[in-house]
């Protein structure tokens, strides 16, 4: 017996104190379980809210460099109408070189709704002009609008306001949106580590009454709990965090298609916020646990 209390003194006052908390079983699977379930959601809503951060920039950057002028009128008149807008165009002040879209261009901006084979020269569509801004401070929007309305009644100039802020607000919001998920993530995975470290400091409780009865601190019993679980959840996040990157690669690459998960993942010195997600979940780990071995080594007599 004297041998046994003074193996379990060694084991909760030594380097090696951790090996009062079994080292298997539920509590062991569901930390690995839960560290790596989270770390591989955590992924994915980084690489979300990176990817909707460089989208609202990328709107609102090639949004606000050009405008458009439509040109609506009979096709006897199209033409002249056209060409009068784009002289008018030449001489406004703080624009570059106007450009008139030509069939197959208008044909390109139409295939996302009407497919590819949209027959432009029969439907009634309306010439475009895209008209750079090279210096926004001399470029007088509203009084091109009027001067258009009254030398060119067809022509209506876009200058893609109303459209770049209902799409830099959705983006930025699903940024907000990421950004809460990773919080949320955090706040299941310090419950799920709490509610494991208790179950383990519950099923050990005889062990930790002797420890008391041959002087063992309570700091010292939960150092050993917070280190083991910290090691556990580190390891599964590290797990869940290398197979969420992998899913990420492995997706198909959108670029082309032009849809909504283009740019979906990391670009640049961003794939080092990923490798930061163990830590994250190590500090978790210990934070949670820390508290969580204190408080129930209190009701523990």
């Amino acid at each position: 017996m004297r041998s046994l209390l003074t193996s379990l003194a060694k084991a909760g006052e030594g380097a090696s104190g951790d090996r009062i908390v079994p080292p298997t079983g539920f509590t062991a699977h569901l930390t690995l379980f839960a560290a790596g379930a989270m770390a591989f959601l955590a992924v994915f809503a980084l690489a979300l809210s990176l990817a909707t951060g460089r989208l609202a920039d990328r709107w609102s950057d090639s949004l606000a460099q050009t405008v458009t002028v439509r040109v609506s009128a009979p096709s006897a008149e199209i033409d002249a109408q056209a060409d009068a807008v784009m002289q008018i165009l030449r001489a406004t002040p703080g624009v570059g070189d106007p450009h008139l879209l030509e069939a197959d261009e208008v044909a390109d901006l139409l295939t996302p709704w009407f497919g590819p084979d949209v027959p432009v020269d029969a439907l009634p569509v309306p010439r475009l002009i895209e008209l750079p801004i090279a210096d926004a401070r001399d470029f007088d929007a509203d009084g091109l609008r009027l001067r258009l309305e009254g030398e060119v009644p067809g022509a209506v100039l876009d200058d893609h306001t109303e459209w770049r802020r209902p799409l830099v607000s959705a983006a930025s919001r699903l940024q907000a949106m990421g950004v809460f998920s990773l919080l949320l993530i955090a706040a299941a995975s310090a419950a799920m580590i709490t509610l494991a470290a208790k179950a383990a400091l519950a099923a050990n409780g005889q062990v930790i009454r002797v420890l008391r009865l041959i002087g063992a601190r309570d700091i010292t019993i939960a150092t050993a709990f917070v280190r083991r679980f910290t090691r556990r959840a580190a390891i599964g996040a590290s797990v869940g965090t290398l197979l969420g990157l992998l899913a990420i690669i492995a997706l198909p690459n959108m670029d082309d298609s032009g849809q909504f998960l283009t740019g979906l993942g990391f670009q640049g010195w961003h794939w080092l916020w990923a490798l930061l997600i163990p830590l994250v979940a190590a500090g978790v780990g210990f934070l949670a646990t820390r508290w969580a071995a204190l408080s129930m080594l209190g009701q523990i007599r």
